[in-house]
């Protein structure tokens, strides 16, 4: 049985830092580009850092596993790194990284409802306990009605979905493929459709030598190298040493990190909105426990 020693927990706060500082991130690059260039730029340059590590899995993955590893970098890379982004032009970085907690939710609600997963009483609490902190959360925000539109949050509970959908569709179509693997090859196959979109959206004729849109790609670099690639390699390594549940924490520490980052940059926390983030970890935590 895994162990929690001060590796793995150095690890966790590192993993917490790291993913809850990727939407401060997003919103520094949306200064000097647009929504789908930072997305892009996101999965070119973890791809990129990945290619590595994907050329050797290239060589030992199936050919019929390449559609659902191609499937499950949409679903879990591609799809959510756009929503997120233009969720970010309307909706704070805090906001959008506490609704980001959800995931586990939305593991139990796609589960139920495409794979035929049974939903305990517990999970069902939970679920509607968690959906009311993030309503909660929503009505708490300053100003909701002008800056805070329901439209943008939206797109981060589509892109939760998408999180929550892939996990379910990995864990049924690519069971027996190492999860690290998943990543790099997912991340490589998933860098063309991003370039494609990054041409299209006229990059390429910006003017390069502009210092905010200079700022704006050396911060997607770091999202994608940093909060996408590097994160990922060091989650598998913390799931190895300290087991699926304890790396599952992780889900408990992002938001805390996205709202301090927040904090730091302006952005209106107040008591409020601590206490919607508490009840709706509180639902996630009642949703995923042992019983």
């Amino acid at each position: 049985m895994a162990k929690q020693n001060l590796g793995s927990w150095i690890i966790f706060i590192a993993l917490s830092f790291i993913w809850g500082s990727s939407f401060i991130l997003m919103k520094l690059g949306l200064r000097g580009l647009s929504a789908v260039q930072v997305a892009s730029l996101r999965i070119i340059f973890s791809a990129l850092f990945l290619i590595p590590l994907s050329v050797i899995s290239f060589s030992t993955l199936p050919k019929n596993k390449w559609f659902p590893v191609f499937f499950s970098g949409l679903l879990g890379s591609l799809l959510p790194a756009y929503l997120f982004c233009i969720a970010e032009q309307g909706i704070d970085s805090a906001l959008a990284g506490t609704l980001n907690s959800l995931t586990p939710i939305f593991v139990i609600i796609t589960g139920a409802l495409f794979f035929g997963i049974k939903a305990s009483s517990n999970k069902i609490s939970g679920i509607l306990i968690a959906l009311t902190g993030s309503f909660l959360l929503f009505l708490s925000q300053p100003a909701n009605s002008e800056h805070q539109n329901l439209l943008y949050v939206g797109y981060v509970l589509i892109a939760t979905f998408c999180y929550g959908l892939n996990v379910n569709l990995v864990h049924k179509y690519l069971h027996g493929v190492p999860s690290l693997q998943i990543a790099a090859l997912a991340l490589t196959l998933n860098a063309i459709p991003a370039t494609i979109v990054l041409a299209a959206s006229g990059y390429f004729s910006s003017d390069f030598s502009e210092v905010e849109f200079i700022k704006a790609n050396a911060y997607a670099a770091l999202l994608g190298i940093a909060g996408t690639a590097i994160a990922s390699v060091i989650f598998y390594k913390l799931i190895k040493t300290a087991g699926v549940v304890f790396a599952s924490l992780v889900t408990y520490g992002i938001p805390f990190v996205a709202c301090m980052w927040g904090l730091f940059l302006g952005e209106e926390i107040g008591w409020k909105q601590w206490g919607s983030l508490v009840v709706m970890l509180s639902g996630v935590y009642l949703a995923n426990r042992n019983r």
